[in-house]
């Protein structure tokens, strides 16, 4: 159980940001499940959502990083609740999957060719002796604007995404999950970004993203 305590280069939870946020956020937290659900929520949404935050380059998944910016994609917020996590003494790993996004932006098909997503990633937290599925990639607000349940989480229980929308049409699909990592699995996960994104760093500003084509053709089925 050492390794889902301890820090990692990417999982950074001996940053002293880190560790000072995690302190804040669970300072009258009397228990693992209050814990958890302190740092699930800060992150779900002080951490905005941004698909156009995807990157080839490790240094942009630092926990620490993320945590700077205040904005990520589904990995790095993954990354970020693990480490905030680590450093309340929670276990915690990183775990992805392959999923389909039934509600996924036209503009973002039209630019990448995708509706599978091959390399979605939440964490993991150990609590009560249990491995607990936890999702924080999609922040509150993103949710109501686009129709879709927000993930809610109440530090025993799986939280993972809603399979319908508000209106019980089709929303995520789970099509292949993976083996979970004590640590962030970079070169794995720069083969599945590379051929739909390019080499690419984070694109801070929205009028960066325009205009992107899918560098290869290639597309994940």
């Amino acid at each position: 159980m050492e390794k889902y305590l301890s820090p990692t280069k990417a999982i950074d939870s001996d940053n002293d940001l880190i560790i000072e946020k995690a302190a804040q956020l669970t300072s009258r937290c009397g228990s693992d499940p209050e814990k958890a659900r302190a740092l699930f929520y800060f992150v779900r949404d002080n951490i905005h959502y941004n698909v156009y935050m995807i990157s080839t380059f490790f240094e942009d998944f630092i926990a620490g990083t993320v945590l700077a910016r205040g904005k990520g994609y589904c990995v790095q917020k993954a990354v970020l609740l693990a480490a905030l996590s680590r450093a309340a003494r929670i276990p915690s790993r990183l775990a992805f999957a392959k999923i389909k996004n039934h509600r996924i932006p036209e503009e973002l098909v039209e630019q990448t060719g995708i509706r599978v997503l091959p390399s979605h990633g939440y964490t993991q937290l150990y609590i009560n002796d249990t491995w607990i599925n936890v999702t924080p990639a999609f922040d509150g607000e993103l949710c109501e604007k686009n129709g879709v349940p927000a993930v809610e989480f109440d530090g025993i229980h799986d939280a993972s995404l809603a399979a319908e929308d508000l209106a019980g049409k089709p929303y995520i699909e789970y099509i292949e999950k993976y083996e979970p990592q004590a640590d962030l699995p970079f070169e794995w996960l720069h083969g599945r970004v590379f051929p739909i994104w390019g080499e690419k760093h984070p694109w801070l500003k929205d009028e960066d993203s325009r205009g992107h084509i899918m560098p290869s053709g290639y597309v994940f089925k």
